[in-house]
């Protein structure tokens, strides 16, 4: 069957087409600053402009029309609500002009399950780390299961914020990594850990009086930034998957893209034996192919959504949506 997928969920507006497991096409196009973050209604009008083009390359480059698509997959939770219902109407729109059917899916689920889709890995811990999302998540007992979250920011808006008050635009993350690769200095910061969970409040907070005393440089203080928030999120993942015995890794989100996050998972996994599985860029940030992914293997399972049932849900958990497809 080949799926047309829509991702709005935040500052991305992505369509992307498959054929089962092929990806014939991954179109993105995201919103960004030169200065601030995430504008919710200019984000949605980023949204709205690009809706059109963005659609007709996806389609353009898998070398299909509606006429070929057998199902419309749309991201329905969780996210920002101005920019879900963009991609929302476009899916409802295409499936009523093409009498396509039509399923809503979560977000957070679809990037475990992309790399379920992309890689060998059969039953893994999925590390989570996107702007509003930090979570470490496993399948049990019919749902994935949250083990570990924030407390507070998601750690990608935490480094957005600091990107911001250091005067660099959205998003921030790729800058921070940047500027961290000039430095080898590190200054104590606080770790926060509590339990299975981390919190990013005090560390910002922290930062942002380190810059204002002016007595560090931008540099070391991302470079500090980077290996502490990094070391947690490696501490709580690493336990995940002791508690719950199991010796593969994913990871998943935008986060994801920092090769010293990777670095360092490739290390813990090493260390206890395990497998460290990570997906190319295009389908660790928010894309639409893991829509159209998840989508598809709802469908087959017997999951039937009406046009009445497709309205967006931005407060909906992971561990809120019972997993049939499995």
């Amino acid at each position: 069957m080949i799926v047309l997928g829509i991702e709005s969920t935040a500052h991305t507006f992505g369509v992307s087409v498959i054929d089962n497991r092929k990806v014939l096409s991954n179109i993105i196009d995201a919103y960004k600053t030169k200065s601030g973050g995430i504008i919710p209604y200019k984000a949605s009008l980023h949204h709205v402009r690009v809706c059109k083009t963005v659609i007709n390359k996806a389609l353009d480059k898998a070398g299909a029309d509606f006429s070929d698509i057998g199902l419309v997959s749309f991201s329905q939770s969780p996210g920002i609500g101005n920019c879900l219902k963009i991609g929302a109407a476009a899916a409802r729109s295409i499936s009523i002009v093409h009498d396509i059917p039509i399923i809503g899916v979560n977000h957070c689920i679809a990037h475990l399950e992309i790399a379920n889709m992309l890689t060998d890995c059969k039953d893994p811990v999925l590390l989570y780390a996107s702007g509003a999302n930090t979570q470490i998540i496993a399948y049990e007992g019919g749902k994935y299961r949250i083990f570990g979250e924030t407390l507070d920011n998601g750690i990608g808006n935490m480094l957005d914020s600091f990107a911001r008050f250091i005067g660099l635009g959205f998003p921030g993350g790729p800058k921070i990594e940047k500027l961290a690769k000039k430095s080898n200095n590190y200054i104590e910061i606080p770790y926060v850990v509590k339990g299975m969970d981390v919190s990013f409040g005090g560390i910002l907070t922290n930062l942002k009086n380190k810059v204002s005393s002016k007595k560090y440089k931008v540099e070391d203080l991302a470079f500090s930034l980077q290996e502490t928030v990094f070391a947690m999120l490696m501490e709580v993942s690493e336990r995940a998957m002791a508690h719950c015995n199991k010796n593969e890794l994913v990871l998943g989100g935008g986060v994801a893209c920092n090769k010293r996050l990777q670095q360092m998972a490739k290390i813990m996994c090493k260390e206890r034996d395990a497998k460290c599985y990570i997906p190319e860029n295009q389908f660790l940030v928010d894309n639409a192919a893991m829509i159209a992914w998840l989508g598809l293997i709802k469908y087959k399972a017997g999951n039937r959504m009406k046009l009445s049932e497709t309205y967006i849900k931005p407060y909906v958990r992971t561990d809120d949506v019972l997993v049939n497809w499995r």
